[in-house]
Order: structure tokens, then C-alpha cells, then sequence
């Protein structure tokens, strides 16, 4: 597998790449090299194109949007196999917050870095209490009974995308050259539908109706500074992210996305595999769209799951790559923009997806043999 060609443009009339958010260098890194890493040119490069549906997936189309239309919220749907990029959805352009989804894209832009040579996966970090973020941060208790913690950025990759550690993103986040270069590797890729948003601090505390400080970042402080805020300016931040998520993506935008990383069209095959196999150990999740996987096949995935405001949940995700025991890979990918529906019936929800899939599959493969 190869990489697709990246190419840069400059802006029209103006000769210069167009910069879109502050950002950091690395050590050792030139000013030529940080400007080409970070900077998004205005125009993109073309996204692989979609081919038309079979009959076949046209039926499995209308059985997810039954799916999407018999749930109690606001629901993004889509499939896409990876050997033909065609993809299957139910409301699958609107954006939905991604919440620890996007930890996906902090961790290819590091990835991409590796396959630059400009970013060395054994390198030395520590972790101080600087550094802790907000809500869930395994690494917090080891900073609180050290003081810091020394690691390396593989670990912080495999603690963001396994265990969803929010201080792991965020400190690979800055590393790699924040929001600006994640949003630049998107583009660069033609990624479309999907924005990255900002780190999780940032995130966590403007839906709060908050703005961060790092006081927030121990024991229940934030809880207790989140109920601190007046009602109608909770709500209206709340609201606000429902509507304008500042990490929205779309279904049909992340499963392209995920099977061209199966396919090897965005990292080295070394860099895939690294990602693939990871997700492969994701801990969280266990009954959303993993729950629905038979024995014999192999999925990978990365869950999100948002705050709570007034019984309404702003994000309640799995997106993942689902392997057949033939080899054939599937991106799939749920969403739940906003719900009060139980833990019970989302859970559900998402494994019918699933099976779905795998009948469509078992289908195919009969007639195929047929």
C-alpha cells in the first residue's frame, strides 16, 4: 500500500499558504519546514470519487435509514467498504460532535509526522500537572502520586486512542503543532466533512459555558465550577455546540475517511498498521458497535462520548474498521448527536448497524459463490 501524493497550492492572486490558527514549532524544526507542516492551502485536493450504488447496498442504505429513523435522537449513519470507497448513510452530511473521536486525527497528524522523519515515537516527555486537562485522564493519577510522569509519544498515542486519556491528546496535540496542524493534515488529505475543533480543555469548558483554567483540572473542580454557572448561560452554551459543534464531522465524512486509512491512502503501511492495531485494544465501548461483531471477525475503533445537560447527551459515538474473515474491511460509523434514549437502547441501536453490515456481507459472499 501507498501513500496518495500531497499536494500544496497557493492562494490565488496572493502567493502564500493561508494560516488558520497559532500554532508551535518543534525543536530542531525550520521555520520552511513548520510553514510547509501546518499551513492549509485555500484550494484542496480532490477527495477519491464515489461510485455509484449496487442494488445490494441501495437495500442495505434503506435498512440503516430504517435504523436512524427508528431511534430516539439525532442520528448520523454510514458504511463505507474500503475496496471501492462506496458508502451507504442515513443522515450522513449533517455534522455531529465528534467529542474523543477527533483524538483519531491528533493522532495521524503524529503518525504523518513519523512518516515525514520528523517526529521520533521514542521521544522522551514528561507530564507534569501543567499539563492534566479535564474528565477522563488515567495519567493524572500516576502525576498526582509522582509529581510528573515520563513517558514516550507511542505511549501517548496508544493511552489516547485505548483509553481516551484526555491529557495523553492534548500534550501529543501541542507536540505535534496544535489544532492548526491537525486541521492541516486534514485538508491536505482531502479529508472532507470533518473539522477538528480544538483541544479538550478548550472543548470541554465553552459547552460548560466556561473558560479553562487550570485549576479545573483537579479533583471535582470543574464539576463544581460547571455547577456554578448560571442556567441560562449553560444552556446557551449547550445549545450552541448542538448546533454548531466546534468538532463537527459527518457520518459519510469519517467512514470515507477511516476505509482510506484501511486502504493505506493516508499514512505508511507502517504507520497504518500501527493505528489499526491499536484501535484493535480499545478498552471503552465494548457494547456499541463492537458488541454486534461475530466471532470470526476483527474491529478496531475509537468511541466519544459527550457532557450531559438537562437529561440531553451532546455525543455518544463509535466509529471503527470492521474486518471480514475473507479479509474485506468495512468503515463504520454512528454518531448520536444529541438523545435522551437509555445507554440500553443507543447500545442497541449501534450493534444493529453492525449485524447489518455483516449480513449484507454473508449476502454478497453467497451470491459471489453462487
Amino acid at each position: 500500500m501507498s501513500r496518495s501524493p500531497v499536494l500544496f497550492l497557493t492562494v490565488a492572486g496572493v502567493g502564500a499558504f493561508l494560516v488558520l490558527a497559532t500554532s508551535v514549532s518543534t525543536p530542531g524544526e525550520s521555520a520552511a519546514e513548520f510553514e510547509k507542516r501546518i499551513t492549509i492551502s485555500q484550494e484542496e485536493v480532490d477527495a477519491p470519487p464515489d461510485p455509484e450504488l449496487t442494488e445490494a447496498q441501495t437495500a442495505l442504505q434503506a435498512e440503516l435509514q430504517e435504523i436512524g429513523e427508528g431511534f430516539a435522537g439525532v442520528v448520523g449513519i454510514a458504511i463505507t467498504e474500503a475496496d471501492s470507497l462506496a458508502t451507504m448513510s442515513y443522515n450522513g452530511t449533517a455534522p455531529m460532535p465528534q467529542q474523543s473521536v477527533s483524538k483519531l486525527w491528533v493522532t495521524m497528524t503524529a503518525l504523518d509526522r513519523v512518516d515525514e522523519g520528523a517526529l521520533d515515537l521514542s521521544e522522551r516527555v514528561t507530564i507534569g500537572r501543567e499539563d492534566l486537562t479535564v474528565f477522563y485522564q488515567p495519567i493524572r493519577n500516576i502525576v498526582k502520586a509522582r509529581g510528573s510522569f515520563t513517558t514516550d509519544y507511542g505511549d501517548l498515542i496508544d493511552r489516547a486512542i485505548t483509553q481516551s486519556d484526555n491529557t495523553a491528546n492534548d500534550r501529543l496535540l501541542r507536540h505535534v503543532g496544535g489544532v492548526q496542524a491537525v486541521e492541516g493534515f486534514l485538508r491536505r488529505n482531502a479529508i472532507e466533512g470533518v473539522q477538528f475543533g480544538t483541544d479538550e480543555r478548550t472543548k470541554q469548558s465553552r459547552i460548560a459555558g466556561l473558560e479553562w483554567r487550570q485549576s479545573y483540572s483537579q479533583g471535582n473542580t470543574f464539576y463544581d465550577a460547571r455547577d456554578e454557572v448560571p442556567e441560562a448561560d449553560r444552556r446557551a452554551a449547550f445549545e450552541d455546540y448542538l448546533d454548531n459543534p466546534m468538532d463537527g464531522a459527518t457520518a459519510e465524512g469519517l467512514a470515507r475517511a477511516l476505509a482510506r486509512l484501511a486502504r493505506g491512502d493516508l499514512l505508511s503501511e507502517e504507520s497504518t498498521q500501527l493505528l489499526l492495531e491499536t484501535m484493535s485494544r480499545t478498552k471503552s465501548g465494548p457494547r456499541r458497535l463492537k458488541g454486534g461483531v461475530p466471532a470470526g471477525w476483527e474491529f478496531g475503533h475509537k468511541t466519544g462520548t459527550g457532557q450531559f445537560f438537562d437529561g440531553v447527551q451532546s455525543g455518544y459515538n463509535d466509529v471503527g474498521i470492521l474486518t471480514a474473515p475473507d479479509g474485506t474491511r468495512y468503515a463504520l460509523v454512528v454518531l448520536i448527536g444529541q438523545t435522551r434514549a437509555s445507554y440500553a437502547a443507543r447500545m442497541e441501536m449501534m450493534q444493529d448497524v453492525t449485524r447489518r453490515v455483516v449480513r449484507y456481507h454473508e449476502a454478497r459472499e453467497s451470491n459471489v459463490e453462487a
